[in-house]
C-alpha cells in the first residue's frame, strides 16, 4: 500500500470493516469516508502541533535581497524563524564573504538605528551585519543592503492538510502507524465508540512520546561556559 493520503484512508477503513476507496472515487467519496479523510488530517495536525520543531518541518530559505530595501516578510508557510541562523552568502562577484548576521532587539534598532529605513542615500548602505524580528511578520537587515546579497536563514514551517489522493505526509514513513493511531481515535470519535476511541487515543500519545524522544528530547552537545583560571590570572597587581 503506498504511502499517501488513499493509503492512509484506507488503512482506516480496513480497521474499521469498510470498504476500500480507489484513486478514482476517492475525491468524490462521501459521508464515512469523509470523516475517515479528516481523521488522516487531525491525526497529522496533531502531531504537527506538537512540536515546532520537527525536522521534517525544516526549511532552508534562501532570499535575493534588494539593494535599498531594508524589511522583508516572512515565507507564507512559517511556523517558527531561527533567527540565530541568518547569514549572507559568500559571492565572489559581488565580493562578499559569508557572513553571520548578529541578533538586535526590535527597540534597540527602533532607538538606534530606524533611519536606515528611512535614508536612501549611497552612504547608508553597505553589506548587512545585523538582523532584526519586527512585530509585522516581517525581518529587517541593517545596514541597508547596497547590492543583490544572498541571505540564508532557517525556519519551521506549517504543514498544509492533505487534499489529493497521492498527497503524501510530511512526516516520514515510519511513523505512519502512529498516525493511523492519531486517526482511528477521531473515526471511533465519530462512531460513538469511547472504550475504542479512549484505547486509540493512548497508543496515538504513546507513538508521540516516541517520536519526540528521537527527534526532540536530545543533549547531542552541551558548551561549557565555566572560566578556567591559570595561576597567573589570579594574581593582585
Amino acid at each position: 500500500m503506498a504511502y499517501n493520503f488513499l493509503g492512509l484512508v484506507n488503512e482506516v477503513n480496513r480497521r474499521l470493516n469498510e470498504v476500500e476507496l480507489t484513486s478514482s472515487n476517492f475525491a468524490t467519496a462521501t459521508g464515512f469516508y469523509s470523516t475517515a479523510k479528516d481523521a488522516v488530517n487531525a491525526s497529522l495536525r496533531h502531531i504537527n502541533h506538537e512540536e515546532s520543531n520537527w525536522p521534517w518541518n525544516h526549511v532552508e530559505e534562501e532570499e535575493t535581497l534588494t539593494a535599498g530595501t531594508t524589511r522583508y516578510g516572512y515565507p507564507s508557510d512559517a511556523k517558527t524563524i531561527d533567527m540565530n541562523s541568518f547569514r549572507i552568502k559568500k559571492d565572489d562577484t559581488l565580493n562578499v564573504g559569508t557572513t553571520k548576521l548578529k541578533l538586535m532587539d526590535y527597540q534597540e534598532y527602533l532607538d538606534k538605528y530606524v533611519d536606515y529605513e528611512y535614508n536612501s542615500g549611497s552612504d547608508m548602505q553597505t553589506v548587512p551585519r545585523h538582523i532584526i524580528r519586527a512585530p509585522s511578520q516581517e525581518f529587517i537587515v541593517i545596514p541597508t543592503p547596497d547590492k543583490a546579497y544572498e541571505l540564508i536563514y532557517e525556519y519551521y514551517r506549517n504543514p498544509v492538510s492533505l487534499e489529493l489522493y497521492d498527497d503524501v505526509p510530511s512526516v516520514p514513513l515510519e511513523f505512519k502507524h502512529i498516525i493511523v493511531d492519531g486517526a482511528m481515535f477521531y473515526a471511533y470519535q465519530f462512531r460513538a465508540d469511547t472504550q475504542a476511541s479512549q484505547i486509540a487515543q493512548g497508543k496515538f500519545e504513546q507513538g508521540i512520546k516516541y517520536m519526540r524522544s528521537l527527534y526532540i528530547n536530545r543533549y547531542d552537545y552541551v558548551r561549557s561556559t565555566v572560566l578556567t583560571r591559570t595561576a597567573s590570572s589570579l594574581r593582585v597587581s
